[in-house]
C-alpha cells in the first residue's frame, strides 16, 4: 500500500510542496519540512511584508522620539514641507549624520543611524511610501536576507560618500531606499528579456525622476541618493538574486549581523540622546 504524502507550505517561498522533499523545487531550501523550519516559517525573517513593516515602525518610533525629545522646538510652520519637523538638536543627538556630526565630534556609528531619522512628516511619509512599494519586490526577488543587507548597507554606504563630498549635517531613509532602487536596476538589466527590461527602464526612470528632484529643490542629499544607487547596484552583483541562486546560510548570517549591529547602534543613539538631554 502505497505511503500517502503529505503537502505543506515551503516555510521560505510559500509554494506548495511535498513534506518530505530532501529540497525544495523552487527555492532550494535543504529540508523544508523539518519541524525547526515549519516552526520558523512565519517568522519576521521569512516574510517580506513583516520585514518591512518592522523598519517602517523603528521609523516612526524614531520619527515620535525626536518630536518629544524638544517638543519646544518642533517645526509647526504653515509649509508642510517644515510641519512637524524635529530640532536639529534633537536630530543630532539621536545619530544625525555628515561633516559635522563625524569631523568634529567623532560620531562615526551615526552613518548607521541616520537612516532612521527624518526631518518632518512629509520627509517620513515619503520615504516610507517608497520602502513600502519597493522593499517587498526586492525581498521578493533577492530573498528577505539579502534585502536586508542591501538595505541597511545601502544607507551606509550613501551616508559615506555624501561625508567624504562633505555634506555637513543630513538624515534620512533615502539613501537605503536608493540601495533598493539600484538593486532593482542590477535586477532588470540581469535578468534582461521583456520582464527585465520593463523593470530596468521603470527603475532607471525613478532615478532621473530623483535626479531631477534633487536638482530642482534645496537640501537634497544628492551625494547620498547617488551613494545608495551605487551600493545597491554593487550589492545586487555581489549577492545575486534568487532566480540565479538561492539564499545560503551566509546571507542569513549577513544579514543577523546587519540587524545587530544596527541594533546596538540605535540603542546606543538612545543612550546618547538621554544623556544629552538629561533625565
Amino acid at each position: 500500500m502505497a505511503t500517502e504524502k503529505k503537502s505543506m507550505l515551503c516555510p521560505k517561498c510559500r509554494k506548495l510542496i511535498s513534506s518530505d522533499e530532501p529540497m525544495c523545487p523552487y527555492c532550494g531550501l535543504a529540508r523544508p519540512g523539518s519541524w525547526w523550519k515549519s516552526a520558523l516559517g512565519n517568522s519576521l525573517l521569512n516574510n517580506p511584508g513583516s520585514v518591512v513593516n518592522a523598519i517602517i515602525a523603528v521609523n516612526v518610533v524614531f520619527f515620535i522620539i525626536s518630536i518629544l525629545i524638544n517638543p519646544s522646538r518642533v517645526g509647526f510652520a504653515a509649509s508642510p514641507f517644515t510641519f512637524l519637523s524635529p530640532s536639529d538638536s534633537s536630530l543630532f543627538a539621536l545619530g544625525a549624520t555628515g561633516t559635522i556630526p563625524i569631523k568634529l565630534y567623532h560620531r562615526w556609528w551615526t552613518l548607521g543611524s541616520a537612516s532612521f531619522l527624518h526631518g518632518g512628516i512629509l520627509h517620513i511619509a515619503f520615504n516610507m511610501l517608497a520602502l513600502r512599494q519597493l522593499g517587498p519586490f526586492v525581498a521578493y526577488e533577492y530573498g528577505i536576507n539579502r534585502f536586508i543587507i542591501i538595505y541597511i548597507l545601502s544607507g551606509v554606504a550613501g551616508f559615506a560618500l555624501s561625508y567624504v563630498a562633505g555634506v555637513p549635517f543630513t538624515i534620512g531613509a533615502s539613501a537605503s531606499i536608493c540601495g533598493l532602487i539600484g538593486a532593482i536596476v542590477y535586477y532588470g538589466k540581469s535578468r534582461g528579456g521583456t520582464y527585465g527590461q520593463a523593470i530596468y527602464k521603470q527603475a532607471t526612470g525613478w532615478i532621473i525622476g530623483l535626479a531631477l528632484f534633487g536638482l530642482l529643490l534645496p537640501g537634497i542629499n544628492n551625494w547620498g541618493h547617488g551613494g545608495g544607487i551605487l551600493a545597491g547596484i554593487a550589492l545586487g552583483f555581489a549577492l545575486k538574486y534568487s532566480d540565479r541562486a538561492p539564499e545560503s546560510i551566509l546571507d542569513r548570517a549577513g544579514s543577523i549581523l546587519c540587524i545587530a549591529v544596527t541594533a546596538l547602534i540605535l540603542t546606543w543613539s538612545l543612550v546618547q540622546a538621554y544623556g544629552m538631554i538629561g533625565p
